[in-house]
This record gives structure tokens, sequence and C-alpha cells, in this order.
């Protein structure tokens, strides 16, 4: 990694890739961050500032604009695409936009990659886009097809389009644990269901897996890292263990458990020590071939047929203490 470009580059987890770039053997040369919030920007640079940070360059520009892009990508071998509207009820409210920026920037990032003749794109994706029963889910499964079929058009380029899926990041803005933070000293936490379950992984670990698919892709996998789960009842219990537990109902579009590999994905799916690779099928090339190819590139296995990768099934699980040291060594 020379050149790296990273789109929406202000938010929680470009600002960890960004920091761990920074701690590798090579650093890169050039760290382009693309995001539209000059605030953010602004206090990214203080949080990276430019004597220390010389390598940081910051865009001003958004996914929906093509051109734009196309600039910013001049010269940069990596792209990581982590920009996305993804809040449920203001995509339900506000359809549209959240294609326009999740699906059409998608696009506009494949090709605005293929025009400057990037080397490796990897995209966030998460674990609404398993089955998705909301139109944020529904946007980041298009695309998800979008960056894995951008490898069938790329020509005799050097470059491989990869996908990333995972569930909730701890602590991110918006999720349950700084909520129940905020609320506990009111004595009332509001559960949904306290049937529901949630996968749960650590912003490093986030990092981890994208730097795992640019070293290592031949291109058009998706990769799942096998991740804990824990019991909504248990956040509610290691946060506020005096608080009483209001049940107030599942929300619309919301799951009662996550899920990011269906049954019908076991059929391409590939296990390896550490995460899952669903394989990406190709229009002239046998399914089986394409597993076998990617299996040996990846050291991996065929999962069992019907498996399935669900937080309620998990074999790994947060103990209530489990849960309430790792909220002691994060920032909220």
């Amino acid at each position: 990694m020379n050149n790296v470009l990273i789109t929406g580059g202000t938010g929680s987890f470009g600002n960890a890739l960004v920091k761990r770039l920074f701690t590798l053997n090579e650093v890169p040369s050039r760290i382009v961050i693309y995001s539209r919030d000059e605030l953010k920007q602004y206090e990214m640079r203080q949080r990276f500032p430019a004597d220390k940070y010389p390598q940081l360059r910051f865009f001003i520009g958004d996914v929906r604009d093509g051109e734009r892009l196309t600039r910013a990508m001049e010269g940069v071998d990596t792209v990581v695409h982590a920009a996305a509207l993804k809040q449920v009820p203001t995509a339900e409210y506000n359809p549209f936009e959240c294609i326009q920026t999740n699906v059409m920037g998608a696009q506009n990032v494949i090709t605005a990659a293929l025009q400057q003749n990037v080397h490796k794109v990897v995209a966030l994706s998460t674990d609404k886009a398993c089955a998705p029963i909301n139109l944020y889910g529904a946007t980041k499964l298009c695309s998800d097809k979008l960056f894995i079929a951008a490898n069938n058009i790329k020509g005799p380029r050097s470059i491989t389009f990869s996908v990333v899926r995972y569930g909730n990041v701890m602590g991110s803005r918006g999720s349950v644990i700084p909520f129940f933070l905020e609320r506990r000293n009111s004595g009332t936490l509001p559960i949904t269901d306290p049937r529901m379950t949630r996968f749960n992984i650590l912003l490093s670990e986030g990092v981890d897996l994208v730097l795992t698919a640019l070293k290592k892709s031949l291109g058009g996998e998706l990769f799942v890292p096998k991740i804990p789960s824990y019991r909504i009842t248990d956040v509610a219990k290691a946060i506020g263990p005096d608080c009483t537990q209001e049940i107030v109902g599942i929300r619309a579009g919301e799951k009662l458990h996550e899920e990011m590999i269906t049954a019908i994905d076991s059929l391409q799916t590939l296990e390896t020590d550490d995460h899952f690779i669903i394989v990406p099928s190709h229009p002239h090339l046998g399914l089986t071939s394409q597993i076998n190819s990617f299996a040996e590139f990846h050291e991996a296995q065929l999962v069992p047929e019907g498996f399935s990768y669900r937080s309620d099934e998990n074999a790994q699980w947060l103990t209530i203490d489990d849960i309430r040291n790792l909220i002691e060594t994060q920032t909220f």
C-alpha cells in the first residue's frame, strides 16, 4: 500500500484504520481521506496534525460525485470504501437518498477505481445485508453485489474487489452500549425484546479484517469474521445491574437475531481458523472449480451444507463480566 484512499474516512472506522496504518512497518506515502463533512475533517486534523502525519490528505467530496472520486483516486493503489448512509429509520423515510449514496455511490467508487488503475479495493458491508428486511440492508446487499461483480469487468487490469461483512461495532455511534451508558442513571433501561441477540466486534478487529482482505484476496471474496454474540439483556445487566429493564417492543425493520451467512450461502462458503469466506459465483466457471481454487488459495474448507451463521446459534458468547470488562477498555 503506497497510496491509500478511504471513503467516509472521517468516521470511527476511518480514524481507526488511519491510526493502524501509521503503526505499519511500511507506512503508506499518502493517505487520502475522502468525505463530505468539513467539520469532521477539521476534527480529524486535530487528532492527526500535519507536522506529525504529513502523509494525510483531506478531500471534500461525496461518493455520489463520480468525477470528484476519479480525481481523488489519481495515483492511488488501494481503496477502502467505508462511506454509507447507515441509519435504518433515516433510510426508510428517505429511501432514494440512501440508494444514491449506498448503491450509486458504490458504482462510482468501482468506476473511478477502474479508470485510475487502482490495485486493491475493499468495501465495508454489514450484517443487515444478509437476508435484508429493511432498505438500508437492501442497499448494502446491492453494494456487495456490485463490488463482487466488478471483478468480472476489470479486463486486463491488475485490480481486485472484495467485501468484508461484520456485525455491530462495540460502542459505535447510535449503538446500544453508549445509549445504555447514557440512560443508566435514570434507573430504567429500555429493552426491545428480551430474546434479542447480536454479534459483537471491536473496531480494531474490523480493521484487522480489512487488512486481511487487502493482503490476501483473489477478488470477489466476501469475508465474515468469527466473532462472539451477546444477549441484549446481558448488556443491560453489565451496564446497569440495578436498573429496571423495560420491554418496549421490537422496532420496524429490526431483526430479533443477526445473520451474516444464510443456509443458501453455505453451498459456497469456506471456513478458516479466523473467518468465513463466501466464494463468488462466475458466469463462465463452474461453482465447484471456483470453490476448489479459492479453498486452495485460502487454505480453507467448505462448510457443511445448510450451515448458517446467526447470532443466536453462535458457538462464542460474551458473559456479563466479559461485556463489562470490554466496556471498561473502550472509549465511548
